[in-house]
């Protein structure tokens, strides 16, 4: 008998199990057993071979005319063709390097076929059909009745091992497999009326009906979750016994004198998140928050406070930016917020001031030696930079609060990296401005606190946001650049955004989502510049912002369209997020339907961040009533960044949602779905919550399940990254 944790090599032999581990990295029993399957095939009604289409699936009672088996021409291997008939017509059955079937598909045995229809060379054909001979003297009806009542289950397969053949596998598993011992509390199996795991796992893959097939996927599906959030559970509770450096806020410092100096009050939402952060960094134990916020919603300003709150009590705050442009964006914006107060120790400084310094990859030399020194002196209260941050070269005089925004660039053996270079636990403030639904939250960020920025600070205008079909109406295209130069003739700046850097392959480090029908001739950076500049924008200053320019030269462009120096932008996706030039009020999104939903509206919020209005106008060659005119559709008809996120996520495979791995290893989601399993995502939270107060000493076998998970290190049960 075996385990979960046995070997597949002996139950399945050496050859089949290298194969598994090739295509699944499957090496044991459990493994196995935990690819499910899809759906399952019903065999129905009895077909008559004369009425077959392709593309059927049938059951037939028929009689063996001829079996024959020869070898296949130019490659290794054999075919086996079956040929019966049920009185009407003949039909081919087809068997490769299975010439062992010969011994018992005898000619004039009757049986029982189920398959799919196929065609090859004319003819119509079952290619490895499922079958069931029928004893000589045994009751055809009866035989009939069990053969035809089967539910076959379908699995996710390859050309290499096709789903009969993981069916036969697991089959021959299944049938060695031991008791599994269940390490759900029997409480809660009995409150859902669960099956046993062990019963579970055979039912999936063996049910005896489709009802029973249902509740087997259901509770391995808890499962998923249950111990999903029992790990995150338990990791929010370490985290909160760690020791930490309380920073509570001071009067008379940096904190107070930032809130004297804003030109404007800061929004209900922005208040109740700034208590919560200044009441979590007030504490001895770590923070760990997640700052969720629509585009635009003022989430720099709250964070700035939360590191001004670390710097009056002695520490440092580092800000972890996940490209040179946003990174040098924060520091343009947090000079310009504090003024004075970021000029400690130089002429016309605050006595109270501070110094904010930069460090990424492609700086000079001088000017990281200084950074540097900054940093490990103290004098820099901020230090903002990119995964420069956390080479061994960066040493912090006190870090106290590291801040990581657009945190899903970072994975947490990135942020673990920066914490270890800070002498206490620091407290740790994640940001996104990509709206987080809540079970995704729950899922995902299960052992952050969540805070939630929805309203737009005072002044803000909303954007319109239209589609131009230019295979249905070319003419609104040209209409987009006269209205370009009509925004800058009135003293406004536009973006103009392209998926591609140059002709030929799409810039990988440019676009993270690609999806959808579009057009052959794709935007490039460098192609429409000449093109626009010497035509329809001839009369507008252009330039253009990418990936592949220097640090500097992409600093001194950002900051001459800062300074109006520029009035059109044209860029790849670097201006993403963060890049807040209030003036500008355009964008123009070439090739829109190549970038997903919540990129798109990342790219959007960059206009109308002033009092001007926003316009925002989605290019596409798609046709209409594709799913990529959809998506288009979506954003143009909402600016609810909540709302977008869900469509944008019931597009995308889970693992995408999610960042999990999904091959090999017991511990990953394979059936959990965040959006459709959001009940039982929020019972399971509770239940683990119960079964933690109680103590998991209560429950061995689900402390040792849990310590497994823990301790796969090498393949993480779930990674931000």
């Amino acid at each position: 008998m075996a385990t979960l944790d046995s070997k597949l090599v002996g139950v399945l032999g050496d050859r089949t199990t290298k194969v598994l581990k090739d295509l699944f990295g499957y090496t044991t029993v459990g493994d196995l057993l935990h690819h499910y399957p899809r759906r399952y095939l019903v065999r129905g009604e009895l077909s008559n071979i004369s009425e077959l289409n392709e593309g059927d699936e049938v059951t037939i009672l028929a009689e063996i005319f001829s079996a024959s088996s020869r070898r296949l021409q130019g490659r290794k291997g054999n075919i086996l063709e079956v040929i019966v008939t049920d009185g009407s017509a003949k039909l081919s059955l087809t068997f490769f390097n299975q010439a062992w079937r010969e011994k018992e598909l005898k000619v004039g045995k009757q049986g029982l076929f189920a398959g799919k229809v196929g065609v090859f060379n004319g003819k119509r054909q079952l290619a490895h059909p499922d079958y069931e001979l029928i004893a000589d003297g045994n009751d055809v009806d009866a035989a009939v009745e069990s053969f035809a009542g089967k539910y076959l289950p379908m699995y996710p397969a390859s050309a290499k091992l096709p789903s009969w053949k993981i069916a036969q596998c697991i089959e021959l598993a299944v049938g060695a497999l031991d008791e599994v011992p269940d390490f759900l509390p029997e409480s809660i199996r009995e409150k859902y009326g669960y099956p046993t795991l062990h019963q579970a796992i055979v039912q999936l893959h063996n049910p005896v009906d489709l009802d029973t097939a249902e509740k087997a996927r259901q509770r391995i599906t808890y499962d998923e979750a249950f111990l999903l959030q029992l790990l995150l559970l338990t990791r929010r509770k370490e985290l909160k016994n760690l020791d930490a450096v309380a920073r509570p806020a001071r009067s008379g410092g940096l904190l107070d004198a930032l809130d004297a100096s804003l030109p404007y009050e800061l929004t209900a939402g922005q208040k109740e998140v700034a208590k919560e952060i200044a009441d979590d960094v007030a504490q001895p134990h770590p923070m760990h928050r997640l700052l969720q916020g629509e585009v635009g919603s003022g989430k720099t300003v709250v964070a700035l406070r939360a590191m001004l709150s670390v710097i009056d009590n002695g520490g440092q705050a580092a800000l972890l930016a996940p490209t040179e442009v946003l990174a040098a964006q924060h520091l343009r914006t947090i000079e310009k917020l504090l003024g004075p107060l970021s000029q400690g120790g130089m002429l016309g400084g605050s006595d109270i001031a501070t110094q904010v310094t930069l460090i990424t990859g492609s700086q000079s030399a001088a000017a990281r030696k200084d950074a540097l020194a900054l940093a490990a002196s103290g004098a820099a209260g901020i230090v903002i930079g990119t995964h420069a941050l956390l080479g061994e070269s960066v040493a912090f005089n006190d870090l106290g609060l590291i801040v990581v925004d657009e945190q899903h660039r970072f994975g947490v053996e990135q942020r673990d990296a920066l914490k270890s270079k800070a002498q206490n636990p620091p407290h740790l403030l994640v940001m996104t401005a990509t709206p987080i639904p809540r079970t995704v939250a729950m899922t995902v960020f299960g052992d952050l606190d969540v805070s939630t920025l929805r309203e737009l600070p005072l002044g803000r205008q909303p954007i319109t946001t239209h589609v131009i079909p230019v295979l249905e109406k070319p003419g609104f295209l040209e209409r987009a650049w006269e209205r370009i130069t009509e925004e800058v003739s009135q003293g406004h700046q536009a973006y103009i955004v392209a998926p591609r850097i140059s002709a030929g392959t799409p810039e990988d480090s440019d676009i993270d989502f690609l999806m959808g029908e579009s057009s052959t001739e794709i935007a490039s950076v460098e192609e429409l510049g000449p093109l626009l500049s010497g035509g329809a924008l001839k009369t507008v200053k252009v330039a253009p912002l990418h990936g592949r320019q220097s640090a500097e030269l992409k600093d001194s462009t950002m900051r001459a369209f800062t300074d109006k120096e520029i009035d059109v932008l044209i860029s790849t996706t670097v201006i993403e997020v963060g890049v807040d030039v209030p003036n500008a009020t355009v964008m123009v999104i070439m090739d829109a339907d190549r970038f997903g939903v919540s990129q798109l509206h990342q790219l959007r919020g960059r206009v109308g961040r002033g009092t001007s209005p926003g316009l925002c106008l989605l290019v596409t060659s798609a046709p209409a009533e594709t799913s990529a005119r959809e998506r288009l559709d979506a954003v143009a008809g909402t600016l609810d960044g909540f709302e977008l996120s869900r469509i944008d996520l019931e597009q995308r495979r889970e693992g995408d949602v999610l960042g999990v791995s999904q091959s090999g290893g017991r511990s990953h989601l394979r059936l959990l779905r965040v959006l459709r399993d959001e009940s039982m995502i929020e019972q399971a939270r509770e239940d683990a919550s119960i079964i933690l107060e109680l103590g998991l000493s209560q429950f061995p076998l689900l402390a040792t399940e849990l310590a497994d998970i823990q301790a796969d290190a090498a393949s993480e049960y779930i990674d931000k990254a």
